[in-house]
């Protein structure tokens, strides 16, 4: 007797797990809060995760349990040292918008014609989120003796230090002003529109900024089918084209070319303005690069663009990642692994991910050293390629930013002109061999 497998039918028994787990990880990680809303936006993403989990783990981004307007006035008003009403013309009670640590309301300043957002701490939310992180850091080195032969407790302990930093408003204000000063100074025009900071109106656990217009990046399609654009048109293409190159466009000149960028690019930290203009929300979390780290990832970048294995390899031990092989084609198995780590292309034919299978990469090379200031661009690649997953769009962020990484190595000294055009000339050879 022969069975034959009824995919759609074993399809459709899949999506009723994926929802029912789809439920219960939304709830346990709503009711827990703190960092496990961090955890929810991981989940979450269309590369990584059914797209049962993707729909109700992403509400999660900037709809996260809010706190309630009694308690966020006495935080307000106890940071400023006055009232609500003697700050503000006009104060919504309902915010906008809640996550992990915070949550943000529409406002007006008195004697002020606009309208601002004022973000507030969640109180008590930062002894319960160090709290978690331990918790995490216990959990990371039991899993690194299991066979995912992974520094995971390098990253906690980055995730720690990250994390310590967004409850620092001031900190957070200073990092938007660096950002939107280089990144509108190094531009005709800044690929990213970035919200300006009113400095007499920052603390520590209250910041004021100007009010970005614009429908958030996960609500695109439905405005699209509002106004009756087809999602898979060519207007709609463009559109997102132009979203997924401007935000690529800012996060290359930030990594490679400055070295201090914005390292938290998840759904609920994007706006999209009139022109398919994009906004780019919340800097609590963000990372300076040490130069060494910034040119030798820019290495990285052009190895991996140009698929070049050694270059790779070389690049690894430039940047401090030491890795065991255990397999034959080492070089090629390690290339394989810097583009699931720190590109945003999707292997042809797929549009999730499966890090941990037997063919996975991971599994072939063990990654015994990962610098810890390294995770926070890991951290931005992988979540760059869930939005490019998201809405559509397979690209690789090596190939978009591999003339900035010629160009960071050239002003920096350690490439020349002539050997920039003998490596581009080499790549070439590579990507196009002849008969």
């Amino acid at each position: 007797m022969n069975f034959v497998k009824d995919v759609t039918k074993h399809e459709e028994m899949w999506e009723v797990q994926h929802e029912l787990a789809a439920h219960k990880i939304y709830s346990m990680c709503s009711d827990l809060g703190g960092f496990f809303l961090k955890i929810a936006q991981i989940l979450g993403k269309p590369d990584l995760a059914p797209a049962a989990w993707v729909r109700k783990l992403v509400t999660l981004c900037d709809h996260a349990p809010a706190t309630s307007f009694d308690a966020i006035r006495v935080v307000l008003e106890k940071e400023l040292g006055k009232s609500i009403e003697e700050v503000f013309e006009t104060f919504d009670d309902k915010p906008l918008g809640s996550a992990s640590i915070a949550q943000v309301h529409r406002a007006r300043i008195k004697g002020d014609k606009r309208d601002v957002v004022v973000k507030v701490q969640h109180p008590g939310v930062e002894k319960l989120m160090m709290v978690d992180i331990r918790n995490l850091q216990i959990f990371a080195l039991y899993m690194q003796k299991t066979d995912i032969k992974f520094d995971l407790f390098s990253m906690t302990k980055e995730i720690e230090k990250q994390i310590g930093y967004e409850f620092d408003f001031k900190r957070e204000a200073n990092a938007m002003k660096k950002i939107r000063r280089f990144l509108y100074d190094n531009n005709r025009k800044s690929p990213v529109l970035v919200p300006r900071v009113l400095p007499n109106l920052v603390t520590r656990k209250v910041l004021v900024m100007d009010y970005m217009n614009g429908i958030p990046i996960l609500s695109l399609g439905d405005e699209m089918a509002k106004r009756g654009i087809n999602p898979h048109g060519k207007m709609a293409e463009a559109a997102k084209f132009n979203i997924l190159n401007s935000l690529s466009q800012a996060y290359g000149q930030m990594i490679l070319k400055s070295g201090f960028f914005h390292a938290d690019p998840h759904p609920g930290n994007i706006l999209i303005s009139k022109g398919s203009e994009v906004a780019l929300l919340d800097y609590g979390q963000v990372k300076e690069l040490p130069d060494h780290l910034r040119l030798g990832y820019a290495n990285l970048v052009i190895a991996i663009a140009d698929n070049n294995a050694s270059l790779a390899l070389q690049s690894f031990r430039e940047l401090g990642i030491a890795t065991v092989a255990k397999c034959k084609n080492e070089q090629q198995e390690l290339l394989q692994l810097a583009k699931t780590m720190f590109d945003t292309e999707m292997p042809p034919g797929t549009t999730t991910l499966q890090p941990f299978s037997e063919d996975s990469s991971i599994k072939k090379i063990s990654v015994e050293a990962f610098p810890e200031e390294l995770f926070s661009v890991l951290r931005t690649v992988v979540l760059l390629r869930g939005l490019s997953v998201g809405i559509g769009i397979n690209y690789s962020c090596a190939q978009h930013w591999r003339s900035m990484a010629e160009e960071a190595l050239v002003a920096s000294g350690r490439l020349s002109t002539s050997r920039k055009q003998k490596r581009r000339c080499s790549s070439l050879r590579r990507l196009y061999p002849g008969p």
